[in-house]
This record gives C-alpha cells, structure tokens and sequence, in this order.
C-alpha cells in the first residue's frame, strides 16, 4: 500500500507542478470570463435600429403598426424601392401597393435581413393585423384591446411537485434541464479528457522504458492503479479550481461591466429570443433568465454529492480501460486509436442516450441506460435533477450506484490482468484477441 500512495503522490505532485497544467488551470476560468464578457459587449454594440419605410394606401398598418428600440417604421405614401440608397434598411409594401400587385406584404432590401430581424417584423405585422381586426371588426376599442393582451401576458405556469407525505414543492423542468444536461456533459468530457491522459501517462513510461525501472520494484498492479489515482486526483484538483476561479472571476466582472450596459445586453437578448422563430418568453435566453430565479428549488447537496460519485467512480471504472489500451501500444499512434475505438464507443453512446433521457427522464430506455455502468456516469446524472424519489426512485438510485461500484471493480482486475503482460511487451502489435487472452489466462 505505501508503494502505491507513493506512486499516487509522484504522478499528483509532478503533473500539479507541470507549466501546462498551471497554464490550463488558470487560462480555461479567464477564457470562459472573458468569452461572456465579449458576448455581452458584441451583443450591445452589434444591436442596431432598422429604418424600414412603410407603403400602405390602405391604412392598413398605418395606427396598428409599432415602432420599438431595434426597428423604427416610417410610414411614406410615394415609398418604393428608391428608399434603400436613402439610409433606410428595407421597404416594406402592403398588399396591392406600388409594384406589390399581392396579396403578401413584400419587404425589399439590399441584402438579406438577419433571422432575428426578419422574424420580429413579421410578428409586428401579425401584431398590427390582430389589432385592427379585433379594433374594427371585433368592435373593442384600442384602450380596450392593449388591457386584454396585457393581462393575458401576465398568465404564467407554476408548476408544484407533490412529494412524500403529500409535501409540496416547487418544480421547474426547465432547471432540471439545465442542471441535468450540464452535469451530464462534464462527466462526458471529464472521462475523454482524463482517461485519454491516463493512457498517454502509461504510452510514455512504456516507451520510454520508465515502466521496466519502477515494475523492478512494485508489482504492475500497483503501478496501474497509483497511475489511475494519481492523474484522477489531479482532475478533481483541477475541476475544484476551475469552479472557484469562475465564481471569482464572474463576480468580478459582474463589479467591471457598467449597469446600463448590462440592461442593454439583456434587452437585446429578449428581443433576439422573441425575434426568432418560435420565440418569444420560451426562447433560450429568457429560459435561462427564468432558471436563474428558481436555481433555489434545486436540492443541491443530493446534485452535488451524485455529481461527486458519478464523476469519481465514472473515471476510474474508464481510467482503468484506457490504462489497459495505453499499456499495449507500442510507439505507433494508430495502434491507441484502433484500440480505443471499443472504449470511446459506450461513451458517445452515453451522450446520445442523454439526450433522450432528459427529455424523457422515466423512459424505458433512460431507465435501464442509467444502471449500466457503461452509461450510468452520465445518464443517471442527466435524470437525478427532475426528482428523487420522484423520477428516480431510491432503488433505482441505489442499483445503479452499486453496479457502477462493481463495474469499477471488473475493469480494474479486467485492465490489470492485461497490464500486467502488456507493459512489459515491445514490438509487438496486440490484437484484441490477445487482450482477452491476457485476461483469463490463469496466474
């Protein structure tokens, strides 16, 4: 056991100390800052007004039309397409005016509108035609009509979860989406990133004949797991920083950019999310607006303790594999890729299976995927935010946690078995038959 920890403090200590580790540690928080802080100054700067000129003999859109802070409708009666060289964006002509002998409203520009910038006037149009048909037709006045619409935006869902002993809470699935899908992804890229770093840890020591001086003195077993639990250290070291330094830095800059330039991003961003198709209080931004206020109904210390379970015991039931894979290859990458393909392969899967499951927590499938430990890492995490007991229930819960513990325990005495042969071998192409060979062979 004191061979082992040694092992484990080498490969924390010198990989903590290595330039590229410090440079990613403390780069990574800076960029992801710094990439929110150049949205937020693209954003305001990038939002402009359109000036679009309005041909409508008919007064159609004449008193129904509105203007607001991204697009200024001038209502012209000689309007035509001469306007777009006079500072105007588009041109806009209503049914039957000018060369628009249609039934469509037409809009002419010089070149094409933005998706968000077209779909905002089309929703002014629809807005303006709604008005006048229920104003005229419909025999409400304007005052009358503003006061309905208003109310009816002020009609909202709010969802309760009833929990044990008819206990009532407060639900949110657009959180648990959130918190699912992000958590979900970190374990994915943690087991690529990780894993692929233990393997090259291994490939190295091969190849550069390290492996035989430290196996002189400690058995591979022993060299295989240090190895694993060393670099996996390293990666809860480096995920622990990452979460300070960007809770640091995000309240710093919160401090650094000016208020006003904050309102003006947010504004921008609803007029964005309400200009895109299939907008409005449901597009992305206002989604995460709304998750920022209901983050409270999150059970947090179940979140992170699962995400702390699933992220350790998901690397070391993959850790293992990768070691296996780094300790049969030679000095020829193609080897490692070929190999890794078995491996790599229930990873992506697991991605794809999550996103069903987030969206379908209590499928069949997201079910029966979150208790195999070659998916559990990930999907279990992705279900675990819409509720327990509730969506997931304790047993499934429990079930999964403990085949994932045995799973870890399969692929460290499958992988040792292999390394045990494999890093003391050179020259040599393994086959995968050869692995299994190397794993049931009889010591």
């Amino acid at each position: 056991m004191n061979k082992t920890w040694l092992i484990i403090k080498r490969e924390y200590i010198t990989r903590v100390k290595n330039k590229t580790f410090l440079l990613s540690t403390f780069l990574m928080p800076l960029l992801f800052v710094g990439l929110i802080a150049a949205v937020t100054f693209i954003t305001v700067k990038s939002s402009k007004e359109e000036k679009i000129a309005v041909a409508d003999k008919n007064g159609v859109l004449k008193e129904y039309l509105e203007s607001d802070k991204s697009l200024k409708f001038e209502f012209l009666d000689d309007a035509d397409t001469s306007l777009l060289q006079k500072g105007y964006t588009a041109v806009l002509l209503a049914p039957q005016n000018g060369i628009n002998k249609a039934d469509k409203y037409e809009i002419f520009t010089r070149k094409n509108l933005s998706v968000s910038s077209e779909s905002a006037i089309n929703r002014q149009i629809n807005r303006a035609v709604e008005t006048r048909l229920m104003t005229t037709i419909g025999g409400m006045s304007r005052t009358e009509y503003d006061s309905i619409r208003a109310k009816a935006k002020t009609v909202s869902l709010d969802p309760k979860v009833l929990g044990e002993g008819e206990e009532i809470k407060a639900g949110n699935s657009g959180v648990a989406f959130g918190v699912g899908y992000g958590a979900a992804f970190l374990i994915y890229i943690t087991l690529f990133l990780y894993g692929a770093m233990v393997m090259r840890g291994v490939m190295e020591e091969k190849t550069n004949r390290i492996a035989e001086v430290v196996v002189s003195s400690v058995r591979p077993t022993q060299l295989m797991m240090g190895k694993i639990i060393g670099i996996g250290a390293v990666g809860v070291t480096q995920f622990l920083l990452w979460i300070l330094l960007i809770m640091l830095l995000s309240s710093g800059l919160g401090l650094l950019i000016p208020q006003d330039m904050l309102q003006q991003a947010n504004e921008a961003n609803q007029q964005m999310s309400q200009g895109m198709p299939g907008g409005s209080s449901s597009g992305a931004v206002n989604a995460i607006m709304q998750a920022q206020e209901s983050l409270g109904t999150v059970n947090w210390p179940l979140i992170i303790g699962c995400f702390l379970f699933y992220f350790v015991f998901g690397y070391l039931f993959y850790a293992a594999l990768f070691a296996a894979v780094g300790s049969a290859v030679n000095e020829d990458p193609q080897d490692a890729q070929s190999l890794m393909f078995p491996i790599t392969m229930p990873i992506i899967l697991a991605i794809i299976i999550m996103i069903n499951a987030i969206n379908q927590p209590e499928s069949t499938m997201a079910t029966w995927s979150s208790m195999i430990p070659f998916f559990s890492p990930i999907v279990m995490m992705a279900r675990i935010p819409f509720g327990v007991p509730g969506t997931v229930p304790y047993w499934q819960l429990g079930l999964s946690m403990l085949l994932l513990v045995l799973g870890f325990l399969a692929t460290t005495w499958f992988s040792a078995k292999i390394y045990r042969t494999a890093i003391l071998m050179y020259g040599k192409k393994v086959t995968p038959k050869e692995f299994w060979k190397w794993a049931f062979k009889k010591s």
